[in-house]
């Protein structure tokens, strides 16, 4: 990534009302990234310089990944990993409109995106329909189109799970699957399977609560 798609995607942010820039391991950023942030350059002096998508993500309630892989009837394997279809920018907004949390937009380096080891850390996964002639968009423009949706919404009525409390989750899924002898190649499928449809349905705080306790009542009846 260089750092004029950064300013970039500083302007796109600025144009729309967001603030919070996170960047993990950038490139430095010249007086032409700082050009193509024009009146955004005090987002660039803000941003938070994180060095680990891990510490990035941290504190985030919902994680949304961005990609624009294109997805083949023969590509089974890719597929499992993304849950296609893919939301588009519209129905990120819409599936957003009626919580209230902190979610983190994922976007990867230009020339290759979003890993599929890093699409599988994503509760859901948006995609920007394009022309099949040239799929691929530069990156804040991508930016600025999902910005633009996503500025249309407010905080909502329903309070979204703490981040946290959907980590302990899933690890206590993972646990429980280990303790009844689960097949062990299928874990990493049904963890991604598990986070996706709860990533698209929304928990509160108190349906992981609740769905922690089964979970621990599980694990007793099982002679843990």
């Amino acid at each position: 990534m260089y750092d004029g798609n950064v300013g970039s995607v500083a302007r796109a942010m600025k144009n729309f009302g967001f603030r919070e820039l996170v960047l993990v391991k950038p490139c430095r950023m010249r007086e032409f990234g700082r050009a193509m942030a024009s009146h955004a350059q005090d987002l660039l002096d803000e941003a938070t310089i994180a060095p680990s998508l891990e510490d990035a993500l941290s504190g985030a309630d919902l994680v949304v990944g961005t990609t624009g892989k294109r997805i083949g009837e023969g590509q089974r394997h890719l597929r499992l990993h993304l849950r296609v279809p893919c939301l588009t920018p519209k129905e990120l907004a819409e599936r957003l409109f009626p919580w209230e949390g902190k979610v983190a937009l994922l976007f990867g380096p230009e020339d290759c995106g979003l890993s599929n080891d890093e699409l599988m850390n994503c509760d859901l996964v948006v995609s920007i329909p394009t022309s099949d002639g040239y799929p691929v968009m530069n990156l804040s423009h991508a930016a600025a189109i999902l910005l633009y949706e996503l500025s249309g919404i407010g905080p909502g009525e329903v309070k979204m799970a703490d981040g946290n409390s959907l980590d302990r989750l899933y690890a206590r899924y993972r646990d429980w699957l280990c303790s009844i002898d689960y097949p062990p190649h299928k874990i990493e499928y049904t963890m991604l399977m598990v986070r996706r449809i709860y990533g698209r349905s929304g928990l509160t705080e108190r349906e992981v609560n609740t769905v922690l306790g089964a979970l621990k009542k599980a694990e007793w009846s099982n002679g843990r």
